[in-house]
């Protein structure tokens, strides 16, 4: 896994290689789909119902988490602002992983990554 970002971590007179790896694949990152919020059934891109295959007023449009085949759990904008995480604009060191394990794994994991002015950005 390529990492995201690589630099140095600076500890009075020693310095230690590090690299920036996400903490989960892209097959572990859930999808939402367009659906019909009067509905409940998943939306084409033409906003069209796929049950009733009538168009879908703009007003009627929310996101949907597949749970079960053409079963969806609606998800409103104020949820997922709920749980939003707010950025501290600091890297919060959990552990570090030992430098043998495999190159796919994660070299250092991080509970917040965030840029900081000064720093080299994240890429």
């Amino acid at each position: 896994m390529r990492p995201y970002w690589k630099g140095y971590l600076k500890l009075a007179l020693v310095s230690c290689p590090i690299a920036l790896h996400a903490a989960c694949s892209s097959a572990e990152r859930i999808a939402f789909r367009q659906i019909n919020k009067a509905t409940g059934n998943r939306l084409r891109q033409q906003l069209i119902d796929e049950e009733t295959c009538e168009p879908v007023a703009p007003e009627h449009k929310g996101r949907g988490y597949e749970v079960a085949k053409g079963q969806y759990l609606i998800v409103e904008d104020a949820e997922l602002e709920a749980i939003e995480i707010e950025s501290t604009h600091t890297i919060e060191i959990d552990r570090f992983v030992p430098q043998s394990t495999s190159a796919s794994s994660i070299a250092l994991i991080m509970s917040c990554p965030a840029r900081r002015s000064g720093r080299r950005p994240l890429r």
